[in-house]
C-alpha cells in the first residue's frame, strides 16, 4: 500500500535544477493524493514558463517509481503561484509610459529601433530612459559606447539604489554594465528574469515620461516578469518585410494578448523596409520584398508605425555609439523615419489610455 509518506520522501529526492535544493523543501509539491496505485499531486512552479517543467515532472515520476512502486501511476498537475504584487503604478510613480520594443525573432534590427526611437522622443523635449532587457545580448553599452562606463549606488529613502548611466540626455540601464562583456551570460529562464527584474525594480529613475524596453527576441519568462514588473502602456513589434520574419510578429501579438500578459500592441515597424542609396535619396528597392509588414497589420487591424530605410548609417551609427537620430542638424530619410516613428507612438499611447 503506496502511503503520502512515502511519495513525500520520495520526492524529496528531486531538486530544482536552479535553486539545487528539494521540491518538498521548496514547498513547490502539493496536495498529494493516493488511491491504491493511483498516486496524483500539484508541482507548483515558479512561473507557468519555467523551462525546467518538463524535465522536473519527468523527475518526479522516476523518484516515485524508484523509490515507492514502479507500478504507481502518476499523475501530476503543473501550476504556479504567482506572489501578490503591489500595482506596477505603485512601485514606479514616477514612470509615466512605458513602451516595449520586441521581435519575435532576432536579427530583425529589434535594439536599433529601440535605442533610435528613445532619442526621437527625447528630441521632442521628453524625459526618457532606456532599459536594456536583452539579458543574453546586451547592445546598449555599444550602441550609446558607454561599455567603459561602471555602475554607482546612491542611496534614497534609506535604500541603495543602482544610478542610471546618462547619455544624450537618456538614462541608461543595462545587465552588459554589470557583466564581463568577454564573458557568455550562462542563465536560465528564472535567473535571467530575477536579473532583469532587480535591475529594473533596483535602479533610481526619478520622473520618466517615456521608459523604453528593449526586450529579448522571441516570448518566455523575461516578457512575463516584465509585464508584472513595470506599468506597461503597450508594445512595439519589430520585423522584417520578409514572410519568415512576419510569421513571428503574429506569435509575438498572440503573447502580449495572452491573458497572463494583455498588454496592448502600439502597432508595427517594419525596418529595413527599402534600400535607398546615399547618392539617390528619393529612390527606393525593396530588396526584402514590398509592403509585407503593412499587410500583416491591415489584416490583423493594428497600426503599421514606421518603415525604416536599409542604409548603410544606420548601422554605422549604432556602432559608433552615435545613434544616426541625433544627426538634427540635417534632414535625412532615416533620422525622418524615427522621429516619424517616435509621434507615431507618442500617438498610439493617446488612443490606449483613451479607451
Amino acid at each position: 500500500m503506496i502511503t503520502t509518506t512515502q511519495i513525500e520522501m520520495a520526492l524529496s529526492h528531486v531538486d530544482d535544477p536552479d535553486l539545487g535544493q528539494s521540491l518538498t523543501s521548496l514547498g513547490m509539491i502539493e496536495n498529494i493524493a493516493v488511491e491504491g496505485l493511483k498516486v496524483s499531486f500539484d508541482l507548483v512552479l515558479t512561473t507557468p514558463a519555467c523551462p525546467m517543467k518538463k524535465h522536473m515532472s519527468d523527475a518526479c515520476v522516476e523518484a516515485i517509481h524508484e523509490y515507492v512502486d514502479r507500478n504507481a501511476e502518476v499523475s501530476i498537475n503543473l501550476t504556479s503561484r504567482q506572489p501578490q504584487q503591489a500595482n506596477p503604478r505603485d512601485l514606479f510613480p514616477g514612470i509615466k509610459n512605458t513602451i516595449l520594443v520586441a521581435s519575435g525573432k532576432g536579427g530583425v534590427g529589434k535594439s536599433t529601433v529601440a535605442v533610435n526611437l528613445a532619442v526621437s522622443l527625447a528630441k521632442t523635449g521628453a524625459r526618457v530612459a532606456l532599459v536594456d532587457a536583452d539579458i543574453y545580448g546586451p547592445s546598449i553599452p555599444i550602441m550609446f559606447d558607454v561599455s567603459s562606463q561602471d555602475v554607482y549606488g546612491e542611496e534614497h529613502d534609506g535604500k541603495t539604489y543602482m544610478m542610471p548611466i546618462e547619455k544624450y540626455g537618456i538614462k541608461l540601464m543595462s545587465v552588459g554594465f554589470l557583466v564581463d562583456p568577454d564573458k557568455a551570460i550562462v542563465w536560465r529562464g528564472p535567473m535571467a528574469s530575477n536579473a532583469l527584474k532587480q535591475i529594473v525594480t533596483e535602479t533610481w529613475w526619478e520622473e520618466i515620461d517615456y521608459l523604453v524596453v528593449d526586450m529579448p527576441p522571441g516570448t518566455g519568462d523575461i516578457q512575463l516578469t516584465i509585464a508584472q514588473t513595470l506599468p506597461v502602456s503597450g508594445a512595439i513589434i519589430v520585423s522584417t518585410p520578409q514572410q519568415v520574419a512576419l510569421a513571428d510578429v503574429v506569435r509575438g501579438v498572440e503573447m502580449f494578448r495572452n491573458e497572463n500578459i494583455n498588454i496592448p500592441v502600439l502597432g508595427f515597424v517594419e525596418n529595413m523596409a527599402y534600400f535607398t542609396p546615399a547618392e539617390l535619396p528619393n529612390n527606393k528597392y525593396y530588396i526584402f520584398g514590398n509592403g509585407g509588414c503593412r499587410k500583416l497589420a491591415e489584416k490583423m487591424g493594428i497600426e503599421l508605425l514606421g518603415e525604416i530605410p536599409l542604409v548603410q548609417s544606420i548601422a554605422e551609427s549604432g556602432d559608433s555609439g552615435k545613434p544616426v537620430s541625433l544627426w538634427s542638424d540635417e534632414s535625412t530619410p532615416e533620422s525622418d523615419a524615427f522621429m516619424q516613428l517616435a509621434e507615431n507612438t507618442i500617438r498610439a499611447i493617446c488612443r490606449v489610455k483613451a479607451e
